[in-house]
């Protein structure tokens, strides 16, 4: 499964994108979220099972970055760590 497979899940995005394509169009659908759609942005991150006190550290602590950008980086992050343990604990095809 690729990271844009699964993020296609909660947000309409083209299949082609690159990874930095792909993190321009999260930071800007979570900026979004952030201004327009509160509770959609607090579901979409529950459902990835994003670690929320992680996430407040980060946006407490990170420097020269928007809130946006900080929780794109956090949700990507998670969806890759999601694929790397599929891979991992997922039967091998011989």
């Amino acid at each position: 499964m690729s990271l844009v497979s699964i993020i296609s899940k909660d947000f309409d995005i083209p299949d082609n994108l690159s990874e930095s394509q792909l993190r321009d169009a999260m930071v800007d659908a979570f900026a979004y979220l952030i201004d327009n759609d509160f509770p959609k942005l607090i579901q979409i991150l529950y459902k990835a099972d994003v670690d929320q006190y992680k996430l407040k550290e980060l946006l407490e602590t990170v420097e020269g970055s928007s809130s946006a950008e900080v929780i794109a980086d956090a949700y990507i992050a998670r969806q890759k760590a999601k694929i790397e343990t599929w891979a991992k604990y997922s039967p091998k095809k011989d």
